[in-house]
Formats: structure tokens, C-alpha cells, sequence
């Protein structure tokens, strides 16, 4: 049974969590979400890792500042390095021991690089898998929403603009009328050939609960991001980097470059998909985190007559 629970921030930012699973279980699972989005984008690969693993994994999904059931922010905090810092948060309140996997989709991809790069003593100690989906550790290098350069470029330009101007419309959020207008241009920027119209409806849901200000304000930190140095540091991590093949925002030269950076990364292309493969490809994901996990919890020693 899911718990949810609030985690108030230093700053006053009240975060949304959904725990699943005993506070003593072998692994503290944690789950993050992407920009514009929440923690139900993860509701396949919680009741799958519920399935397989019972109370031997603990897990954690939570909506970042500004998203979901989160509290507002201010926008000088609408920043990567922010979100860094609100992970550590989390995993110091909600996996106080043990091991800890942390599974990142897009934005929440960027942030658990963002969390290594500013804590690295800490996520040494705790961090004991990896699993990257549809991320990028490029800022926007890659981004050519699939057209050709030149058309990307002005897309590209369209878009910094617009943020700029959302990020000062503050805590309003955008109109559900609205959202639901715009459904063909959100379909074809997140999914690849096939969409269930459920999951259309859940992300249009979700962005409707995200603020403007976070909606525009995280733009400008998403696209400068480079973080494949900081990624080389980590050593011999289990890890796991999955991309679609359509996908607009995070093609595989992304997943690509992550790989080559922490080469224990296992990298999986989807052909047919787009950016929201949890969605679209929720058995491979599944697959994907349970296998990073099974290497983790075969590394935790399980004492025998002898040692005893």
C-alpha cells in the first residue's frame, strides 16, 4: 500500500512523496520524474517493482518543486542544481540506510547527475545503481525535435522565448482547456508511433498541475546542463540508459554519450519509441530497473551460520 507523505524543505517548499514498501527494506528505490511532469508517470514501474520484489525494495516517487502536488518555488530555484539539492533531501529523509538505486526520467535524469556533481561524498556513500531514461547529460546539444537544424534552431529560439515569458506568469498554472487543444502538438513532441490515449490524457493531466513559472523557469538550466565529466567520476556503478529512437527531445546520441562516459551503463534503444518510455515501453523499462536492482541486491552480503 502506497503512503503519501510531505517533506518540507529548508526553503519552505513542500514536496509530494509516495512511499511504497517497509523503511527497512534492502533498497531504497528512487524515482523522478520529468519537466513539465509528476510522480504518476512512474504508476507502471511501481506496481511492477511491487510484483517482483516485495518488501525487499523500498520506493520512492515524488513530485519536484513547482510540479504535481508539490508547493511553489521562486524562480531563481527553478534550477537543476536546486533540484540536485532537493534529491539529497529526499534521500536523507526518506533512505536514511542502505543502498539506494535512483531511476531518472529526462529532467529527473539531469537531476541525479546534478545530485553526483554537488554531493559527491554523499551519493558515494548511498548511490548503488543507476537507471537513465530518456535523459541527457548535453543540456540541449542533441535536441533537434527530429527536423532539420536550421527548422530547430528557430524552434529552439521559439521556445527560450516563451519560457522566459512563462517563467514570470509565477504560480499560475496553464488552462486544462488549453492543454487539451494543444493534445496533437504534446502528442507528437513526447510519443513515438504508438500512444495509449491513457497516457496522453495523464501527461496532459500532469502538466496542467505544473506551474508556469517552473514550466519556463527550469528552461534555461535544462538546456545548459553538461554533466558527462562528472559522470566518468562514478566508477564501476550498475547502471542502465534507455532511449526511443523517435525521440524528439532526447535522441539516442544522448543515451549515447552517457554510456560512453560510465561505461557499466547497459544502453537499450527502442526502436518505434519516443520520449515517454515508461509509457510506451513499460516491460522494457521494468525489465531495465529490475535488472540494475538484481546486481544490487545480489552485492549485499546476506549473513550465513559461519559468519554468525
Amino acid at each position: 500500500m502506497s503512503e503519501h507523505q510531505e517533506l518540507r524543505l529548508s526553503d519552505d517548499v513542500r514536496l509530494h512523496v509516495t512511499v511504497t514498501g517497509p523503511v527497512d527494506a534492502d533498497v531504497t528505490v528512487v524515482m523522478l520524474h520529468g519537466w513539465t511532469l509528476d510522480g504518476r508517470s512512474w504508476h507502471r514501474q511501481l506496481a511492477d517493482l511491487r510484483d517482483r520484489f516485495g518488501d525487499r525494495v523500498r520506493v520512492v516517487a515524488y513530485d519536484a518543486r513547482g510540479h504535481g502536488r508539490s508547493s511553489c518555488l521562486t524562480l531563481r530555484d527553478a534550477t537543476l542544481a536546486q533540484l540536485g539539492d532537493d534529491l539529497a533531501a529526499v534521500v536523507d529523509e526518506f533512505a536514511a540506510s542502505g543502498p539506494v538505486v535512483l531511476v531518472g526520467h529526462s529532467m529527473g535524469g539531469m537531476t541525479v547527475m546534478e545530485y553526483a556533481h554537488r554531493h559527491p561524498d554523499r551519493f558515494a556513500e548511498r548511490t548503488a545503481g543507476l537507471v537513465f531514461v530518456s535523459t541527457t547529460a548535453e543540456g540541449h546539444t542533441h535536441t533537434v525535435y527530429g527536423l532539420s537544424p536550421r527548422i530547430a534552431r528557430l524552434i529552439r529560439l521559439a521556445e527560450t522565448t516563451g519560457a522566459g515569458v512563462l517563467a514570470r506568469c509565477g504560480g499560475w498554472r496553464p488552462p486544462y482547456a488549453l492543454l487539451r487543444a494543444l493534445r496533437p502538438s504534446i502528442r507528437w513532441m513526447l510519443f513515438g508511433d504508438r500512444c495509449d490515449p491513457a497516457d496522453i490524457r495523464l501527461v496532459t493531466s500532469a502538466v496542467a498541475r505544473a506551474t508556469l513559472r517552473s514550466i519556463g523557469g527550469f528552461r534555461a538550466s535544462i538546456g545548459a546542463q553538461h554533466r558527462l565529466e562528472t559522470l566518468a567520476a562514478l566508477g564501476g556503478l550498475p547502471a542502465a540508459a534507455l532511449v526511443g529512437d523517435r525521440d524528439r527531445l532526447t535522441p539516442p546520441p544522448c543515451a549515447e554519450s552517457i554510456a560512453a562516459a560510465l561505461p557499466t551503463t547497459e544502453l537499450t534503444v527502442c526502436p518505434g519509441a519516443g520520449h515517454m518510455l515508461m509509457m510506451e515501453r513499460p516491460d522494457v523499462v521494468n525489465a531495465a530497473v529490475a535488472g540494475v536492482l538484481r546486481r544490487v541486491l545480489a552485492g549485499i552480503a546476506v549473513p550465513g551460520p559461519a559468519a554468525a
